[in-house]
């Protein structure tokens, strides 16, 4: 039984986001479990993905450097996701006020970077990341 869809494509926060993680080089997207997920053969974000009982619409998932993660959590606007958060993802509330989306992209690179294939490094050294641009 597929999952119903629990986004709208219109968000402006997930065109945003969307924008920011379909510029990693091979980057696409896929709906997984009703929710869109951006990924480079893995997954490195998650949009819409709360905690159990505590459902966040308009939220990031991330998975960052292990040494960055305690502090990112020390954040009010950072959480830990249910059953992806066991693995070293966080999750970013985007519902509060406007999002600084220089932060994003800069979690969204770290996150790439943990998953993407030499190949796409590369190409990410050579043509430089979307964090490195002003989003």
């Amino acid at each position: 039984m597929a999952h119903p869809r629990m986004y709208d494509d219109a968000d402006p926060l997930l065109v945003r986001l969307r924008t920011l993680c379909l510029a990693f080089p091979e980057a696409v997207e896929k709906e997984t479990f009703g929710r869109p997920t951006f990924r480079c053969g893995k997954i490195f974000a998650y949009f819409g993905q709360g905690q159990k009982d505590h459902p966040r619409e308009a939220s990031v998932q991330v998975l960052p450097e292990a040494d960055e993660r305690e502090a990112l959590l020390a954040d009010p606007r950072f959480y830990v996701p249910s059953y992806i958060g066991a693995y070293g993802w966080v999750g970013l509330d985007l519902s509060d006020g406007d999002p600084d989306w220089q932060e994003i992209a800069e979690l969204l690179d770290s996150s790439y970077r943990h998953i993407a294939p030499a190949r796409c490094l590369a190409r990410l050294e050579q043509e430089g990341s979307p964090a490195d641009s002003k989003p």
